[in-house]
Formats: structure tokens, C-alpha cells, sequence
């Protein structure tokens, strides 16, 4: 048996640094394109009350001991969202956040339990401008790499093109022949019954303990994710209210929500939301999600009382968070995460 040389070995080190060093220039370059555009770079403490209240999110806990003893849990922030968006509330208009966050249960060619997440928020805008946004970066990415391609195992698409834009809707009647908004009413209840037989008869494997949002997934996951970006990004958008907690509901149909994904070769880049504003609606969410997440792990997270203040305050927004590791990977080729990460987290023998 033989042990795979550490990062760090020279060797090793001179193959990567050229990929190291075009993700400099490319989060150079990305910076001076928001810096032009005026949005102001902020700094999200890493340190939480709550890591964020999605009942698949698991977070890195940790605490703080006061002088006097005294132990106050907290955990490393899986996003800096919280805090950007008390800083709308604050008052700043367009927001940029670049740096590390943590995630739990995460590891594998696309994961990393440190990452770097490129999120950034404008105020009195609504979404479509985040999908503008994110073209610009794909192409930004490119022309930095010299590349007219994104590439992901054997996957291509070309980063200049105007993405395909996708309703969930639409994507479920394409690759699964299902009717997904059929099973979702207008006050965002779900019938797990109805989307069940559905996935049945995709010839969709199932189990009796099946969530309506683990169906949801399982569709996802293996039905349409594979064919998203494949020539050209996808913005795959109007997901339903159950899958989007922290989302406003669409003017247009109240039972999907603001929310997009950006997906390039199959892989998912960004997550945007025309913001929820509605603290009561919000706590309602994370409760949920929080049972939900008790029910699956045995265990929840604390509700950030001082965000949900803040958001009674914040003026209408819209935000992304984009995975800058993984643009990063498409740009240059890479196959696993950690080729473009400086120093990856050493993995435990197992």
C-alpha cells in the first residue's frame, strides 16, 4: 500500500502553484470588478450564535469562556449571511463578503470543510440583476484563466454564453415527466403522498420514510443536476417555498420563491435569493427546519434573535453566494477540490 505525497512535499507543491496562482489573479481581478461597481468589501466575524438554521447545513461547534467561567456555545459560521445582512440593516447598500467558511459533513471531489465563499448582496434590486452578476464572473473567471471553456471531467461549457434559465418546474417535466408544483399548495404546505406516487412512476427509487424534501432531492440529485451547465450555464430558479427558507415567495406564483441556483458542467456554483424580509415568516422557516433537522440528526441549532430583529429593519434585497474554490476548478480544470485550495485540511487515516 502506498501513501499519496502531502501537499506540501515540493514536488507535489510545483504541480498545483499554477493553479494557486490563477486563483490569486482571478480573486484580484473579481475584487476590482465589484470595487468598480462600487459595493463595499466587509469582514463577517467567523465566530456565531447560530451557523444558519437549514436542517441539512451542519456547522463546527466551538465556545467562548469568559473571564469568569462562564461558557457561551458558538459555532463557525457556515455563511456570512447573517451579518451582511445586519449590515443592510445598518444601512449599506451594496455588500461584497470574500473569504472562509466552514461546513460539516462535507468532504469529496466538490467538498472541503473549509472553503472560501464569494457572497455578495444589493439593496433595492431584485434578483435578475444577481443573475447578471453571475454571468460577469463567469467570464471574468475565464478571461483571467485564458480559457473560453469551463471544465469539469469531461464536462464543457463555455462561460460566455448567456445562460439557459430554468424554472424547477420545467426542469422536473423535462428530466422526470413529473408535475412537481401539483404536490405544493399556495401556502406552501407539500403532499408527499402525490409527489411519492409521482417518483414512482419516474421509476424513481423511494423509501416509506421519504420526506416530501427528500423526494425532492433524490430527483434533484440524480434526475437533473447531471444535464445543468452542459454546453452552457444554467440558472435554474423558482424553486418551491419548502426549498427555499430564506427566499421571499414570487409575486407571480406564491407557491415557488426568488431563489436560483448557477450550475456550469453539471456543477452547482451559486445559490441567490430575492431576500425575505418577514421576521415572523423567517422564524417560522427556521423552526421548521429545525424540527426537521431534530427529527433526521437529533439535534438543532439556536435561532440568531438579534438577526431576526435585524431583519424587521432590512430594506428589500437581493443576495448569491458563489463557491469560489469550485469556479476556481472550473476555470483551470481541476478535478478535485483541494487542487485549488493553498493549504487543504489534512484528512484523518481512516
Amino acid at each position: 500500500m502506498t501513501t499519496a505525497s502531502p501537499w506540501w512535499a515540493p514536488h507535489v507543491h510545483a504541480d498545483r502553484r499554477p493553479r494557486l496562482m490563477l486563483r490569486n489573479r482571478i480573486r484580484a481581478n473579481l475584487r476590482a470588478w465589484f470595487a468598480e461597481r462600487d459595493f463595499v468589501e466587509v469582514e463577517a466575524a467567523a465566530l456565531q450564535v447560530s451557523p444558519g438554521n437549514e436542517a441539512h447545513l451542519s456547522a463546527f461547534a466551538t465556545a467562548a469562556i469568559a473571564p469568569d467561567g462562564a461558557v457561551q456555545p458558538l459555532y463557525l459560521h457556515t455563511s456570512p449571511e447573517f451579518a451582511c445582512k445586519k449590515l443592510l440593516a445598518a444601512g449599506e447598500t451594496r455588500l461584497l463578503s470574500f473569504g472562509p467558511v466552514w461546513r460539516n459533513r462535507e468532504r469529496g471531489p466538490l467538498h472541503h470543510p473549509e472553503f472560501c465563499l464569494l457572497e455578495w448582496y444589493r439593496a433595492g434590486e431584485r434578483y435578475g440583476a444577481l443573475m447578471r452578476d453571475c454571468a460577469a464572473v463567469l467570464a471574468l473567471a475565464a478571461e483571467t484563466a485564458r480559457t473560453t471553456r469551463l471544465r469539469y471531467r469531461g464536462h464543457e461549457a463555455d462561460p460566455f454564453a448567456e445562460p439557459e434559465r430554468l424554472t424547477l418546474a420545467e426542469a422536473f417535466d423535462r428530466d422526470a415527466g413529473i408535475d412537481l408544483l401539483a404536490t405544493v399548495a399556495a401556502d406552501g404546505a407539500t403532499d408527499r403522498d402525490g409527489l411519492k406516487a409521482r417518483v414512482e412512476a419516474a421509476g424513481i427509487r423511494t423509501a416509506e420514510d421519504d420526506s416530501w424534501a427528500d423526494l425532492f432531492s433524490r430527483v434533484l440529485v440524480e434526475r437533473i443536476e447531471p444535464r445543468l451547465g452542459m454546453g452552457r450555464p444554467t440558472i435554474l430558479c423558482e424553486y418551491p417555498i419548502p426549498e427555499a427558507a430564506l427566499a421571499r415567495p414570487s409575486p407571480s406564483d406564491p407557491r415557488v420563491a426568488e431563489r436560483f441556483e448557477l450550475y456550469a458542467c453539471g456543477v452547482e456554483l451559486a445559490n441567490a435569493f430575492g431576500e425575505l424580509t418577514d421576521a415572523d415568516e423567517q422564524r417560522r422557516r427556521f423552526t421548521a427546519e429545525m424540527d426537521e433537522k431534530a427529527r433526521i440528526y437529533g439535534e438543532r441549532y439556536p435561532l440568531d434573535e438579534d438577526f431576526l430583529a435585524a431583519l424587521a429593519a432590512m430594506p428589500e434585497a437581493s443576495g448569491v453566494a458563489l463557491g469560489f474554490d469550485r469556479l476556481v476548478m472550473l476555470a483551470t480544470g481541476a478535478r478535485r477540490i483541494e487542487e485549488v485550495i493553498w493549504t487543504p485540511v489534512a484528512e484523518a487515516p481512516r
